[in-house]
């Protein structure tokens, strides 16, 4: 396509979502615009670096309340490792942000990362992520680490519309971690993005608001994110601040510790409020440029299951590569169809699609959790610590904002069944 008709075609395409007054996720994108990976994928970036995922495990000492903070420090690291893959990659790989393609229900996604520590400390670590939902579509993801009783789990799902300079994307979820040797716990919420630079033709992810991590030992981290404005600042750039507890954190004199930077780049840390600066002098917090991540080892497609997404999709990513528009829009239909087909089916049977290694939870029915005997869902006291919603609204909502007092919001999430996944025959990692 030439670069005339290429432009020309953006155009029409933001001009027709312009238009759209509804969720632009749910619309189909044009194949100009399409990456060659689902979004289903996406869950590996968040333990692309293993090492610090699993770091907290092995922070020990004699004060307790200094190593908790400790811990804290290290998990927001991690945290922070793991934007630079979720919201850059397809900007550094293909020029430009790509629209992933969308799951399908039941779709899924294995692999592992091997232990490349010298002591071997780490362990296996393994992902799991499927496709719970198509309308709406939600993905649900785990990674687990048997050696060291560690686990991630989270779903999440996003909405888009359009504003008069940028798509804005509103993420919903959270994640869980769960390091069960030190019976610490971390809820994560989802920053929220929008897309700039379309009408220049080069999108690119913008993360903005805040995001939260709440630690069971009571700290609180406050991650506020900002981008490059007309006249000053840089682009991804983020503040985070942590607190003894969610009551301290009203005053930012009370931070502990502040780190800022760039996500997408270096950061710095310093003690106490005040902003680090890392061309000053103080401590280099994370590095992502010179921090290499630990890609996934994932089966060749041969070996795969018929739902595992790089299979399912292998015709299209394979279009996509070419830049064969033509054979992108008829290998996706052809794939899209026999998806409706499958549901169709399964409405005339009466069926539903049975989740593979996922289960609904509601917080809301108590009595069905004390008949389950199962302990209480670690949302449910985290939130309350850091006086975050426990609804289905967008991530990082306060208890007590408008769309947590609706009625209307049910408080259902999905959650990883450890059980399930012990007793798959047919999908190996």
């Amino acid at each position: 396509m030439s670069s005339v008709a290429s432009a020309s075609t953006w155009t029409t395409f933001i001009k027709s979502i312009a238009s759209y007054n509804g969720d632009l996720s749910s619309l189909t994108a044009p194949p100009f615009i399409v990456s060659p990976v689902s979004q289903v994928e996406y869950s590996q970036y968040w333990a692309e670096h293993t090492d610090l995922l699993l770091a907290p495990n092995f922070i020990t000492g004699e004060d307790e309340d200094e190593v908790a903070l400790e811990r804290m420090v290290a998990v927001v690291k991690w945290f922070i490792s793991t934007l630079r893959s979720q919201y850059c990659t397809r900007n550094e790989t293909m020029g430009g942000e790509k629209k992933p393609l969308n799951p399908f229900l039941g779709e899924i996604f294995v692999g592992k990362w091997v232990d490349e520590s010298e002591d071997k400390r780490l362990g296996e670590t393994v992902l799991v992520s499927e496709q719970v939902s198509h309308h709406p579509p939600v993905t649900g993801y785990a990674v687990i680490n048997d050696q060291n009783k560690t686990l991630l789990q989270g779903y999440n799902k996003v909405t888009a519309y359009m504003s008069s300079t940028a798509l804005n994307v509103k993420q919903f979820g959270h994640a869980i971690l769960d390091f069960q040797k030190l019976e610490e716990q971390y809820l994560i919420t989802l920053p929220q993005l929008h897309i700039e630079g379309i009408f220049a033709f080069s999108p690119f992810v913008e993360l903005d608001g805040k995001s939260y991590i709440q630690s069971s030992t009571g700290y609180l981290a406050v991650i506020e994110y900002s981008g490059r404005g007309y006249f000053s600042g840089k682009k991804n750039s983020f503040k985070a601040r942590i607190f003894r507890d969610k009551a301290s954190s009203g005053d930012k004199e009370n931070a502990i510790c502040t780190i800022s930077g760039q996500w997408s780049g270096v950061s710095g840390i310093s003690g106490g409020p005040k902003r680090p600066s890392v061309k000053g002098g103080d401590d280099i917090f994370f590095d992502a440029h010179s921090t290499e991540p630990q890609h996934l080892v994932v089966k060749p497609i041969q070996e795969q299951h018929h739902l595992e997404s790089r299979r399912a999709w292998q015709s299209v990513a394979a279009a996509v590569k070419e830049g064969n528009y033509d054979l992108i829009v008829q290998e996706k239909s052809k794939l899209e169809n026999e998806q409706r087909a499958l549901r169709r089916a399964e409405a005339d049977s009466g069926t539903e699609w049975d989740v593979r290694w996922f289960d609904i939870v509601d917080l809301e029915d108590t009595a069905d959790l004390v008949a389950s005997g199962k302990p209480q869902d670690p949302l449910v006291s985290l939130a309350q610590v850091a006086s975050l919603s426990t609804k289905n609204v967008t991530s990082g909502t306060a208890k007590g904002d408008k769309d947590d007092l609706k009625t209307e919001v049910g408080s259902k999430h999905w959650r990883f069944n450890t059980e399930k996944f012990a007793a798959e025959t047919e999908v190996k990692v």
